[in-house]
């Protein structure tokens, strides 16, 4: 399950937060953290982010860094990590050093940073116990599937436009895979260990239980597949047709697209001008590519809060699917 949650307000600093949980294990995402996303957030979640995702580094998506860096720096035994376009590292090393660290060589962190465009992703890693100072390299690698997988989730990078390169991301779950029961009872078997050997790909011949059979029919006829939970995160970018073009087919089938909105339509010459996108034309994004729902965020702050509701109107008027994350006015403000 893939538990979502849009932070901060209407017209002020957004990000994601997301915790995807299979009930054995989790791993929790922040994308984007701009200033005072992290307020709602509890202290403890806050500790136990395992990676940052920034689509880029202009203020509104990384002001509340400090406040996350506050929190995560000195964790003995964890692993942090900061993915982000080309130039994540140079600026966090800033961020990093931007304290007095007396007492580094008595305190153990480790931070990894990856600058990721879109073809190649580049790491460095940084020591709290050096105080950050020396920024490790760590090599190079091609991008030619996920960024990263872990148990629970996988995340994709996909570049936009926007100043320089911008970073979409696609997050996903692994297929779920589960037994039939009427199948089970069909067949006349009991579970058992035998089950988890059978999910987790066992060959040949299984022991069920006392009676051989093959696994390879078992899995034919015990076991159903289904797609996980889905969504993508997209900010900060230039639309228009040849880019939609592009961006349809990575986002085909997705659940839920988190997409900025920052312009309505009547100033879609201000947002082509500011490589933004308005409510229509990501909805326009969401019909192409046949995601499930749409949820607008970002919005601009040039809008009274009383025009929010007209987002949401634009771009239903393409894609009925569309709704303001839990807690922003759906209909009107007052």
């Amino acid at each position: 399950m893939l538990k979502v949650q849009v932070l901060g307000l209407p017209a002020q600093d957004n990000a994601l937060w997301v915790v995807a949980d299979t009930g054995q294990g989790q791993t929790r995402l922040l994308l984007d953290c701009g200033a005072g996303t992290l307020d709602t957030l509890p202290f403890a979640e806050v500790r136990a982010v395992d990676h940052v995702l920034f689509s880029h580094l202009h203020m509104d998506h990384v002001a509340g860094f400090d406040d996350l860096f506050r929190a995560t720096f000195d964790l003995p035994g964890r692993v942090n990590h900061v993915w982000g376009p080309p130039g994540t590292a140079r600026i966090l090393s800033h961020r990093f050093r931007g304290y007095w660290w007396n007492h580094a060589p008595e305190l153990s962190g480790t931070w990894h940073v990856h600058d990721v465009d879109g073809q190649a992703i580049r790491s460095l890693r940084f020591e709290l116990h050096e105080a950050f100072e020396v920024a490790h390299e760590e090599g190079t690698r091609p991008v030619d599937g996920p960024l990263f997988t872990t148990p629970e989730v996988s995340v994709e990078a996909v570049p936009l436009r926007h100043q320089g390169v911008c970073l979409g991301y696609v997050v996903r779950e692994p297929e779920r895979v589960s037994v039939d029961p009427a199948a089970l009872q069909a067949l006349g078997l009991k579970g058992g260990p035998w089950l988890a050997a059978l999910k987790a790909g066992a060959t040949e011949t299984l022991d069920v239980p006392g009676t051989p059979h093959d696994a390879d029919e078992l899995r034919t006829r015990l076991l159903r597949r289904q797609p996980g939970e889905s969504l993508a995160y997209l900010t900060d970018f230039r639309l228009d047709e040849e880019e939609q073009a592009r961006l349809a087919p990575l986002l085909a089938g997705v659940g839920t697209l988190y997409a900025e909105a920052q312009y309505l339509p009547e100033d879609a010459d201000l947002a082509r001008r500011n490589d933004h996108t308005t409510a229509a034309q990501v909805a326009a994004l969401a019909r192409a590519a046949g995601v499930g729902q749409l949820c607008l965020l970002h919005l601009s702050r040039r809008y009274r809060a009383e025009r929010w509701p007209e987002f949401l109107a634009a771009a239903r008027a393409v894609f009925p699917a569309t709704h303001f994350p839990a807690g922003w006015p759906d209909e009107g403000v007052g």
